[in-house]
């Protein structure tokens, strides 16, 4: 071409190139009678396997409809060269997307799924892609996946353009059977996507090196698939990378398990975010329940000793007369004998009205032991000897206090028998 604005076919006006193929040249162009812009692949000149090729790529585009697959709007000759008029996608090859750096498993997971699918709809055609890789994979805004490049595509029930003791495709993404020279099926496009799928996780390329190394390596060894990758992810490549291609899942299965776990690493985010914001947002009214709880807790217990004084302070207000009423039943015959109070324990701080109400519940607590002296002389046969300093002794010994008239030692004497002399 001469000129980048040449016309084709008096409708497509050629841009810049956008890219370039083995066999061909893609050009950005405008399409004048649909006022839009589109893509144009022209072929250069080449032998007549590549018109061949080119010619059965046009036929196969022109049998796929899916949201995830270039579409073919045109095609036509100019000066004997063909070419086709793409559907221009305005993304990023996803090789560069990969970069060097390992993409997330989700976004990962969400662009594997698109790709399978546009390979299980071309499967479903009878369609073998053959040369699946990320620079064949547009992603465009909103990481909506694009498989492109059919070049190399060829339906499984027809005969191979493909010169005898030669290899199509790229060396480091060929599937086993590939290299091995031996009849191509859909399997082989989705030992190519588990490659593509491992390089973008791990940010790696599995069979790196010249194209003659890199394609013999895939005989010698299997995929290194780390078992340290998200789940889900390691049983589903090392499926799609066996060495058997019976053994490989279908393209379609393939899409189902990659939507699923995109599905979930989403899920997964959205909870964690979700739980993120619910902690963070409800953490001061959680604090506010628990202040307002231990103050009620507090205010109870606080109630629960109130009442529980008042019901001591009032049992011990009306007790003390029905225990001195008793006391006084039970000691009112032996009284003389004085040994009741000698049984009580330490007096409490009470102990003085309870005693007196013991021995003489109608005497005054100043006298308390004037009533058992005086009895005492009353009765018959009784001898005393010297009664006043008894009774003396026994008030002093009763003004020491409360512990002392409790004890009634002033009677244990006059019992001794010493004062019957």
């Amino acid at each position: 071409m001469t000129s980048l604005a040449r016309m084709l076919g008096d409708r497509y006006e050629l841009g810049a190139v956008v890219g370039r193929g083995g066999t061909a040249d893609v050009f950005a162009a405008y399409d004048h009678v649909l006022q839009r812009d589109v893509a144009v692949k022209l072929l250069r000149e080449a032998t007549e396997v590549d018109r061949a090729r080119f010619s059965s790529e046009v036929r196969l585009m022109r049998m796929l409809h899916h949201p995830n697959v270039v579409s073919a709007l045109d095609t036509g000759t100019d000066g004997g060269r063909p070419w086709l008029v793409l559907e221009l996608v305005e993304g990023i090859p996803l090789d560069v997307v990969m970069g060097e750096v390992p993409m997330e498993a989700a976004r990962v997971a969400s662009i594997g799924a698109q790709v399978a699918g546009a390979l299980a709809h071309a499967h479903a055609h009878g369609i073998v892609h053959r040369d699946v890789k990320p620079s064949n994979v547009l992603i465009a805004p909103g990481d909506r996946a694009k498989l492109t490049d059919f070049g190399i595509a060829r339906r499984t029930d027809s005969a191979s353009v493909t010169l005898t003791g030669h290899t199509i495709g790229t060396a480091a993404y060929l599937a086993p059977e590939q290299v091995a020279g031996v009849g191509v099926s859909e399997a082989a496009d989705v030992y190519a996507l588990g490659l593509v799928l491992l390089e973008a996780l791990t940010g790696r390329r599995e069979y790196d090196g010249p194209p003659v190394e890199a394609a013999l390596a895939r005989l010698q060894r299997s995929p290194a698939v780390p078992t340290s990758l998200p789940t889900g992810w390691s049983g589903l490549i090392t499926r799609m990378t066996t060495r058997l291609p019976t053994q490989r899942p279908a393209a379609s299965e393939v899409a189902s398990r990659l939507g699923a776990i995109a599905a979930g690493s989403a899920a997964d985010s959205s909870l964690t975010e979700a739980t993120t914001l619910i902690l963070v947002g409800r953490a001061p009214a959680a604090r506010r329940n628990r202040t307002a709880l231990a103050a009620a807790i507090c205010s109870a217990a606080a109630g629960l000793v109130l009442v529980g004084t008042l019901l001591v302070v009032g049992s011990a207000e009306d007790q003390p007369a029905s225990a001195s009423e008793t006391a006084a039943s039970a000691t009112e015959t032996p009284a003389p004998r004085t040994k009741a109070p000698a049984r009580t324990s330490k007096p409490s701080p009470t102990a003085p009205s309870i005693t007196a109400s013991t021995t003489a519940p109608s005497a005054s607590p100043a006298t308390p032991a004037a009533a058992p002296v005086t009895r005492r002389s009353s009765r018959p046969g009784t001898r005393q000897t010297t009664p006043a300093p008894r009774e003396k002794a026994t008030g002093k010994k009763k003004a020491k206090g409360p512990g002392h008239q409790g004890k009634g030692r002033g009677p244990k004497k006059a019992k001794s028998g010493k004062g019957r002399r």
